[in-house]
């Protein structure tokens, strides 16, 4: 059974940096893209960010280039999102998802984790 189990989420003043980790258990990622995803209030889920999980090729949002940055632990299979310069606007539910690099979709999805980022 696969599961992504996000964490690091919290309440943040704009400007300051938070850490989300998504812990990938169940079946071998190696053909697999990770990708972190967010939704606010009213809003439809938008993607964030992604890492291929083989060699690390990495994809990012324009509105977080430059201050997210996605990374991969092979070793401990958990994929990472430092989220530095955080705005207002970054205020989100944080999802990590997974899916096969070829499908150009994603499968799987974790349960979310609150961002908040106050002015």
């Amino acid at each position: 059974q696969v599961q992504l189990v996000e964490s690091g989420g919290g309440l943040v003043q704009a400007g300051g940096s938070l850490r989300l980790s998504c812990a990938a258990s169940g079946r071998t990622f190696s053909n697999y893209v990770m990708g972190w995803f967010r939704q606010a209030p009213g809003k439809d889920r938008e993607f964030v960010a992604a890492v291929t999980w083989n060699l690390g090729r990495t994809s990012y949002a324009d509105s977080v280039k430059g201050r997210f940055t996605i990374s991969r632990d092979n070793a401990k299979n958990t994929v990472s999102l430092q989220m530095n310069s955080l705005k207002p606007e970054d205020t989100a539910v944080y999802y990590c998802a997974a899916g096969p690099v070829r499908a150009l979709k994603y499968d799987y999805w974790g349960q979310g984790t609150q961002v908040t980022v106050s002015s």
